[in-house]
């Protein structure tokens, strides 16, 4: 009984085959073809929204911007500090420079020594922008 269902089912699928004209070889690349595009156009859509998205090219762009501007921020700090090593250095090895730094915190005169402090400029009264001479 399962011989003869066996070699009916073969009949079936020749039968198939015959009236439609259909070879299961072709039927599978063509399979294969639709499936590789499909996968590549799913790659490809995956890869524009991935660059164009907020951890894309534009996030990359604006933190290669973030980093020059610290790069530059650390090169004046690092220029600031020398100059603070240097002025420490001078106020340590030099007297003159300790009297002159101590004379100008603490706003002290040597004997003979005359200060002036003079006046500062007076701004001219602001004009309202309604106003016309």
């Amino acid at each position: 009984m399962i011989f003869f269902a066996d070699q009916l089912d073969l009949s079936i699928q020749k039968d198939y085959k015959q009236i439609y004209g259909l070879n299961p070889e072709l039927m599978n690349k063509a399979f294969q073809r639709i499936a590789y595009a499909a996968v590549f156009a799913a790659v490809g859509v995956y890869g524009y929204v991935v660059l164009r998205g907020p951890q894309g090219i534009p996030a990359l762009l604006e933190k290669r911007q973030m980093i020059r501007d610290l790069q530059e921020h650390n090169a004046m700090m690092q220029h600031e500090n020398q100059y603070r090593r240097e002025r420490i250095q001078k106020l340590e090895h030099s007297p003159e420079e300790q009297g002159m730094e101590i004379r100008k915190q603490l706003h002290m005169l040597r004997q003979g020594e005359t200060s002036f402090i003079l006046p500062e400029p007076s701004k001219p009264p602001a004009t309202p922008p309604d106003a016309q001479p």
